[in-house]
Protein backbone atom coordinates (compact mmCIF):
# COMPACT_ATOMS: atom_id res chain seq x y z
CA UNK A 1 0.00 0.00 0.00
CA UNK A 2 1.03 3.42 -1.66
CA UNK A 3 1.70 5.55 2.13
CA UNK A 4 2.63 8.99 -0.17
CA UNK A 5 -0.92 10.14 0.62
CA UNK A 6 -1.32 9.24 4.04
CA UNK A 7 2.01 11.03 5.66
CA UNK A 8 1.26 13.64 3.30
CA UNK A 9 -2.15 14.12 5.01
CA UNK A 10 -0.25 12.93 8.65
CA UNK A 11 2.25 15.78 8.35
CA UNK A 12 -0.45 18.86 7.46
CA UNK A 13 -2.31 17.47 10.29
CA UNK A 14 0.88 17.96 12.47
CA UNK A 15 1.49 21.42 11.06
CA UNK A 16 -2.35 22.40 11.90
CA UNK A 17 -1.59 21.38 15.88
CA UNK A 18 -2.89 17.96 15.85
CA UNK A 19 -0.47 16.35 18.37
CA UNK A 20 -1.28 12.79 17.55
CA UNK A 21 -0.51 12.97 14.11
CA UNK A 22 2.81 13.10 15.03
CA UNK A 23 2.74 10.11 17.36
CA UNK A 24 0.49 8.51 14.22
CA UNK A 25 3.36 9.34 11.83
CA UNK A 26 6.52 8.17 13.53
CA UNK A 27 6.07 3.83 12.44
CA UNK A 28 4.96 5.04 8.82
CA UNK A 29 8.02 6.82 8.08
CA UNK A 30 10.86 4.91 10.28
CA UNK A 31 11.36 2.18 7.97
CA UNK A 32 12.31 5.23 5.33
CA UNK A 33 14.06 7.24 7.53
CA UNK A 34 16.25 3.98 8.24
CA UNK A 35 16.73 3.50 4.89
CA UNK A 36 17.89 7.31 4.70
CA UNK A 37 19.89 6.53 7.49
CA UNK A 38 21.32 3.43 5.65
CA UNK A 39 22.36 5.28 2.00
CA UNK A 40 24.26 8.16 4.17
CA UNK A 41 25.75 5.44 6.20
CA UNK A 42 26.70 2.89 3.47
CA UNK A 43 29.72 4.21 2.33
CA UNK A 44 31.09 5.98 6.02
CA UNK A 45 33.59 5.25 7.90
CA UNK A 46 31.55 6.77 10.30
CA UNK A 47 28.82 3.99 10.43
CA UNK A 48 31.24 2.04 12.79
CA UNK A 49 30.84 4.64 15.41
CA UNK A 50 27.62 6.12 14.41
CA UNK A 51 24.42 3.27 13.50
CA UNK A 52 21.49 3.72 11.39
CA UNK A 53 19.23 3.17 14.15
CA UNK A 54 21.23 5.91 16.08
CA UNK A 55 21.22 8.48 13.15
CA UNK A 56 17.22 7.68 13.04
CA UNK A 57 16.56 8.69 16.77
CA UNK A 58 18.90 11.57 16.54
CA UNK A 59 17.02 13.53 13.42
CA UNK A 60 13.50 12.26 14.63
CA UNK A 61 14.02 13.54 17.97
CA UNK A 62 15.06 16.98 16.04
CA UNK A 63 12.44 16.78 13.40
CA UNK A 64 9.66 16.58 16.18
CA UNK A 65 11.19 18.89 18.64
CA UNK A 66 9.81 21.88 16.37
CA UNK A 67 6.67 23.53 17.90
CA UNK A 68 4.33 23.64 15.01
CA UNK A 69 6.46 22.63 11.86
CA UNK A 70 5.67 24.08 8.46
CA UNK A 71 5.40 20.90 6.99
CA UNK A 72 4.62 21.36 2.83
CA UNK A 73 4.34 17.64 1.79
CA UNK A 74 6.28 14.24 2.49
CA UNK A 75 9.12 15.19 0.13
CA UNK A 76 9.39 18.41 1.81
CA UNK A 77 9.50 16.43 5.34
CA UNK A 78 12.33 13.86 4.09
CA UNK A 79 13.96 16.57 2.60
CA UNK A 80 14.35 18.31 6.12
CA UNK A 81 15.22 14.87 7.66
CA UNK A 82 18.04 14.14 5.23
CA UNK A 83 19.31 17.78 5.95
CA UNK A 84 19.44 17.02 9.89
CA UNK A 85 21.06 13.66 8.93
CA UNK A 86 23.66 15.45 6.72
CA UNK A 87 24.19 17.98 10.10
CA UNK A 88 24.57 15.05 12.28
CA UNK A 89 27.02 13.20 10.06
CA UNK A 90 29.15 16.01 9.68
CA UNK A 91 29.24 17.43 13.81
CA UNK A 92 30.26 13.56 14.39
CA UNK A 93 33.24 13.86 11.72
CA UNK A 94 33.86 17.36 13.25
CA UNK A 95 34.26 15.69 16.81
CA UNK A 96 36.46 12.94 15.62
CA UNK A 97 38.22 15.79 13.85
CA UNK A 98 38.85 17.56 17.30
CA UNK A 99 39.58 14.27 18.79
CA UNK A 100 42.82 13.85 16.71
CA UNK A 101 43.77 17.39 17.46
CA UNK A 102 43.59 15.96 21.47
CA UNK A 103 39.95 16.76 22.82
CA UNK A 104 41.05 15.59 25.76
CA UNK A 105 40.74 11.88 25.35
CA UNK A 106 43.82 9.64 26.27
CA UNK A 107 46.27 9.56 23.29
CA UNK A 108 45.52 6.07 21.14
CA UNK A 109 47.91 4.52 18.30
CA UNK A 110 45.61 5.03 15.17
CA UNK A 111 46.67 1.26 14.70
CA UNK A 112 44.50 1.24 17.86
CA UNK A 113 41.63 2.30 16.02
CA UNK A 114 40.04 -0.28 13.60
CA UNK A 115 38.68 1.09 10.62
CA UNK A 116 38.84 5.12 11.51
CA UNK A 117 39.43 7.11 8.68
CA UNK A 118 41.00 10.56 9.93
CA UNK A 119 40.48 11.41 5.95
CA UNK A 120 36.88 10.05 5.95
CA UNK A 121 35.98 12.53 8.20
CA UNK A 122 38.24 15.50 6.59
CA UNK A 123 35.70 14.48 3.47
CA UNK A 124 32.59 15.04 5.28
CA UNK A 125 33.64 18.30 7.15
CA UNK A 126 34.90 19.60 3.06
CA UNK A 127 31.52 18.69 1.31
CA UNK A 128 29.60 20.23 3.90
CA UNK A 129 31.30 23.41 3.51
CA UNK A 130 31.53 22.60 -0.29
CA UNK A 131 27.62 22.23 -0.11
CA UNK A 132 27.22 25.30 2.51
CA UNK A 133 29.11 27.59 -0.62
CA UNK A 134 27.02 26.41 -3.14
CA UNK A 135 23.90 27.01 -1.07
CA UNK A 136 24.83 30.46 -0.28
CA UNK A 137 25.71 30.96 -4.16
CA UNK A 138 22.29 28.87 -5.31
CA UNK A 139 20.20 27.23 -3.04
CA UNK A 140 18.22 25.17 -5.54
CA UNK A 141 21.33 23.80 -6.53
CA UNK A 142 22.07 22.26 -3.16
CA UNK A 143 18.42 21.23 -2.41
CA UNK A 144 18.83 19.01 -5.70
CA UNK A 145 22.03 17.32 -4.07
CA UNK A 146 20.89 17.05 -1.03
CA UNK A 147 17.97 15.14 -2.14
CA UNK A 148 19.75 13.40 -5.04
CA UNK A 149 22.48 12.05 -2.78
CA UNK A 150 21.36 12.31 0.74
CA UNK A 151 18.04 11.72 0.80
CA UNK A 152 17.95 8.95 -2.54
CA UNK A 153 15.60 10.60 -4.33
CA UNK A 154 15.08 9.63 -7.75
CA UNK A 155 14.70 12.42 -10.47
CA UNK A 156 10.99 12.51 -10.71
CA UNK A 157 11.11 12.71 -6.58
CA UNK A 158 13.56 15.46 -6.53
CA UNK A 159 11.42 17.37 -9.00
CA UNK A 160 8.17 16.49 -7.52
CA UNK A 161 9.36 18.29 -3.84
CA UNK A 162 11.01 21.04 -5.44
CA UNK A 163 8.51 21.77 -8.05
CA UNK A 164 10.77 21.48 -11.46
CA UNK A 165 10.50 19.86 -14.21
CA UNK A 166 12.79 16.48 -14.36
CA UNK A 167 14.68 18.28 -17.55
CA UNK A 168 15.30 20.88 -14.70
CA UNK A 169 16.52 18.47 -12.02
CA UNK A 170 18.83 16.66 -14.70
CA UNK A 171 20.29 20.28 -15.85
CA UNK A 172 20.48 21.81 -12.08
CA UNK A 173 22.07 18.45 -10.73
CA UNK A 174 24.89 18.39 -13.57
CA UNK A 175 26.14 21.93 -13.10
CA UNK A 176 26.14 21.43 -9.20
CA UNK A 177 27.99 18.48 -9.60
CA UNK A 178 30.32 19.87 -11.49
CA UNK A 179 30.61 23.00 -9.11
CA UNK A 180 31.29 20.65 -5.99
CA UNK A 181 33.86 19.26 -7.92
CA UNK A 182 36.03 22.43 -8.98
CA UNK A 183 35.31 23.43 -5.25
CA UNK A 184 36.46 20.14 -3.93
CA UNK A 185 39.21 19.97 -6.14
CA UNK A 186 40.26 23.66 -4.83
CA UNK A 187 40.16 23.29 -1.38
CA UNK A 188 42.10 19.96 -2.18
CA UNK A 189 45.09 21.67 -3.54
CA UNK A 190 44.98 24.21 -1.00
Amino acid sequence: MDSRPQVTRLLLDWKNGDAHAAEQLTPIVYDELRRLAQHYLRDEHAAETLQPTVLVHEAYLKLVAQDLPDWQCRSHFFGVAAHLMRQILVDHARRHRSGKRGGGVPALSLDEVPGFSLEKSDDIVALDDALNALAQFDERKCRVIELRYFSGFSVEETARALDLSVATVGREQRMAEAWLHRELARNHES
